[in-house]
């Protein structure tokens, strides 16, 4: 097995204080790696960077036309969001669409990660609601194809319908079979693969000609970064930083991918470590290595050759990407 590669550096005056590394992977159409740092076999759980693939049985049920869903709704079954009134207010709406209540979601409740919604709830004695988890969106998507199909209420259960359609999209995307799952921050399966299969699942994405469920994902995505995450998240700030040519999302323990549609290119990376600031500073690192993102945008600063500051605004140290990724 190939050794993990050094993904960034913190380095605090002119001392190396630490090092991140990980495994990453860019894949062609045709599932082709076009390069690769560590371990391209490294069996891994893509988390919420799966949502995509996950939402792929929401259009080709055709659960999504039934029920009037557009882009923002297809955005947010990619979403890891902040729980903003954005997000909340069309989340709600779709509920009541499918004549559903809060009730119905599987995903547990959560603290808005929006400080405005936060301090709202704080502010009027309100206690957060199944909505407000960061996968609601997803499971508003699960929700639809569960109603479409006529599945029973437990649609987080590995062996539903909804679930085993989850699978069959994941394991036809990555081109391998998964070797097993594990059960998600939100409950339900999140099914593993190679770094490999996983990049080349995001190639797919990239190369899927328009109108395809594929497409209709990305392509909701990238017209509405906000959605997809949320202010002050990576995935928003580097969406908007390249203009909506390529789509984002993390996912926890340092996973990311991305979808260049104009060049049909996919991306997938794991933090050995697991930390947010390897994986942001490493997808930034490869976005620039691949001509999609200015080096020198304010967003993509933000993550690779950034200032560390302490509590008093000193600049103490710097991350800054490794050498393979520089």
């Amino acid at each position: 097995m190939t050794q993990a590669a050094p993904f960034a550096e913190i380095w605090r005056g002119p001392f190396l204080e630490s090092v991140h590394s990980g495994h990453a992977v860019v894949c062609d159409s045709s599932g082709q790696i076009l390069q690769a740092w560590g371990d391209p076999d490294t069996v891994i759980l893509p988390r919420s960077s799966a949502k995509m693939i996950q939402a792929l049985p929401l259009i080709q049920s055709g659960a999504a036309d039934a029920y009037g869903l557009g882009p923002q709704h297809l955005a947010l079954a990619c979403a890891s969001h902040q729980a903003a009134d954005l997000h909340v207010g069309i989340i709600s709406d779709w509920l009541k669409t499918l004549g559903l209540d809060d009730s119905a979601f599987r995903c547990g409740t959560a603290v808005p990660g929006d400080e405005a919604a936060r301090n709202a709830l704080v502010c009027s004695g309100t206690q957060p609601c199944q909505i407000h988890h960061e996968c609601s969106g997803k499971h508003a998507g699960f929700l639809s194809v569960n109603a479409h199909m006529g599945g029973g209420a437990d649609y987080e259960k590995p062996d539903h319908p909804v679930q085993r359609a989850c699978l069959e999209a994941f394991e036809r995307v990555t081109g391998t079979t998964s070797p097993g799952f594990g059960i998600d921050g939100c409950s339900v399966p999140n099914f593993a693969t190679t770094l490999h299969g996983m990049a080349r699942a995001m190639a797919h994405f990239a190369a899927a000609p328009d109108g395809s469920a594929e497409a209709r994902l990305h392509q909701a995505m990238r017209l509405h970064p906000d959605l997809v995450a949320g202010e002050t998240r990576a995935c928003t700030n580097l969406m908007r930083a390249m203009n909506g040519k390529v789509a984002l999302k993390t996912g926890a323990e340092g996973f990311f991918i991305a979808i260049l549609p104009d060049q049909n290119i996919g991306v997938a990376l794991k933090a050995a470590c697991g930390t947010k600031r390897a994986a942001e500073c490493a997808i930034t690192s490869i976005l620039v290595k691949l001509g999609a993102l200015d080096p020198n945008h304010p967003e993509a600063l933000k993550y690779r050759n950034a200032p560390i500051e302490n509590r008093r605004g000193i600049i103490t140290g710097t991350l800054k990407p490794a050498a393979g990724f520089a």
